[in-house]
């Protein structure tokens, strides 16, 4: 005899009313990625019809991202469901002020990629796919920046990490390929120690929802092992950020690809890594990140420390570069290991700095191999002679990288350097300070081999081509104004702080009527 037929309302767990127009705001970024990325693909055997298509879109996801951080700028975090379920049951997308500034500043920065790679990148490279691998990483990066899931924050890794893996071997040459196995097994390591800490994370919270797990936290400390969670996303996140001790894979793989290439995952990659690890140890998990402050402050000084001595080490200026990122991720680190609003402000800062000026660095590099023959300073010199106005580009850029007024990487520093001594951690400022005079020299060597020094031999002339000079331009501007004009940045940072402290603001916008059930 079959069961008798019974009903189960639903209707708490789904959404009847259509979604608001300003809540497709949240997902078109990400849509719009991943459908030019297939457009791109389809027509591959029109190289230049690509290319024109794919920076047309790179300036329309800009825009998407710059209305879509007014937004949350004016009205607050903003949600949006999937498939009419309601959170924690249904994905949804939560854009606060951190994730929307960071989206949009990777915007920026792979567009300004975009027109470099016009130049860069020749009818072979278009063909193999750069455009649609690179609208397929802006889909991983952006997805990650904007998603409220914390496994959906996986999968945009996964995204993200597919597509770095095309474009670091575009060429097949012998480099490439050892430099993608060194970054490929790292980050698949990383990646599973991840996806581990998400399996860990469900069978605690039974939630995915990073607003329902920030709101059942509380409840929970004492009674899961959230300390164990807490540690296996930090060893993850730092693997993926490229925290000492591991850190190596860096240097050895992002000197491998074509510069536009290396430009992109310095000014985007491991930014993604600090921002899951701010949004994780800061928003979902503030105890435990108090708990191991010491030992994230450790780690921070280790990784300034590292990539200013690296820097002082190399003779390939794009290895010399890497350690620089690394450095600059001791820096935000420092902001995560410090807390509150000051130093997670600091540290938000910093990481649009850096997304803005690593992008910048890696384009100057380019021109330097164009203009002098190669990356190796020993080669170098004479530079100046060529172009004045590429020599204060690469200045600006270089004392930008210093920490040094009056430019964006001065103000972030001294943000961390007042909140490390605040709390008496002078010895995390020490190491601040001492990165930024190690880098000082390091950059000083650098101007004075390849700029300054008469050239070991001869130049050619080198063609001038307004794409790449355009690229440089405009990021070396907004260094200049993010260092002239901060107050926007700074509010906009201590805002964007204020919301991963205080998470009330980004669990009310996923559910409004109070916690979940």
């Amino acid at each position: 005899m079959a069961a008798p037929a019974s009903t189960v309302d639903l209707s708490a767990a789904m959404i009847a009313a259509p979604v608001p127009i300003g809540h497709w705001l949240a997902i078109l970024p990400v849509a719009h990625c991943l459908t030019l990325g297939a457009v791109l693909l389809m027509v591959r055997a029109y190289p230049r019809l690509q290319a024109w298509l794919a920076i047309s879109g790179l300036m329309l996801l800009t825009l998407m991202d710059a209305a879509l951080l007014a937004k949350v700028a004016t009205e607050g975090p903003l949600t949006m469901v999937m498939g009419r379920w309601l959170p924690p049951f249904g994905i949804a997308f939560t854009i606060d002020l951190f994730g929307a500034l960071m989206a949009f500043t990777a915007a920026l920065a792979a567009l300004a990629g975009g027109i470099y790679a016009l130049a860069d990148i020749g009818e072979s490279g278009r063909r193999y796919g750069f455009f649609p691998l690179l609208m397929l990483l802006m889909a991983g990066v952006t997805g990650a920046f904007l998603t409220g899931d914390i496994f959906n924050l996986y999968v945009w890794f996964e995204v993200l990490l597919i597509s770095s893996f095309g474009l670091i071997i575009l060429g097949s040459e012998r480099e490439q390929i050892d430099g993608a196995l060194k970054y490929a097994v790292l980050n698949l390591i990383a990646t599973t120690l991840f996806l581990a800490g998400v399996g860990i994370l469900y069978a605690i919270f039974g939630t995915l929802n990073m607003a329902d797990i920030a709101a059942k936290a509380t409840d929970l400390r004492g009674t899961a092992p959230l300390m164990t969670l807490a540690s296996l996303f930090l060893l993850a996140f730092g693997m993926k950020a490229a925290a000492f001790p591991v850190n190596f894979w860096l240097p050895a793989s992002y000197h491998t690809p074509r510069i536009v290439v290396s430009a992109l995952f310095a000014g985007l990659l491991t930014k993604v890594g600090i921002y899951a690890l701010i949004r994780v140890m800061v928003m979902l998990q503030p105890v435990e990140r108090e708990e191991l402050g010491f030992l994230i402050a450790l780690a921070a000084a280790a990784t300034i420390l590292v990539g200013a001595l690296g820097a002082l080490a190399e003779n390939d200026i794009r290895r010399l570069f890497g350690y620089v990122v690394i450095s600059g991720i001791g820096n935000m680190l420092a902001g995560v290991a410090l807390g509150g609003v000051d130093g997670i402000s600091g540290a938000v800062f910093y990481a649009v700095h850096s997304m803005v000026l690593m992008t910048a660095l890696y384009l100057a590099a380019g021109q330097i191999a164009r203009r002098g023959g190669g990356f190796s300073l020993s080669a170098l010199g004479g530079l100046y002679r060529q172009s004045g106005g590429f020599t204060a580009v690469s200045f600006v850029l270089f004392l930008a990288a210093c920490g040094l007024p009056p430019f964006s990487g001065f103000w972030p520093k001294v943000i961390l350097v007042k909140a490390s001594l605040d709390i008496g951690a002078w010895w995390l400022a020490a190491s601040m300070l001492t990165g930024g005079f190690l880098t000082t020299i390091a950059f000083g060597r650098l101007f004075l081999l390849a700029y300054w020094r008469p050239a070991p031999m001869a130049l050619a002339p080198s063609r001038r081509c307004w794409r790449t000079g355009l690229s440089l331009a405009a990021l070396t501007a907004l260094v200049i104004g993010f260092g002239i004009m901060p107050e926007q940045l700074l509010r906009l940072s201590q805002s964007a702080a204020a919301g991963l402290v205080d998470r009330q603001a980004y669990v009310h916008s996923v559910f409004p009527e109070g916690r979940a059930p």
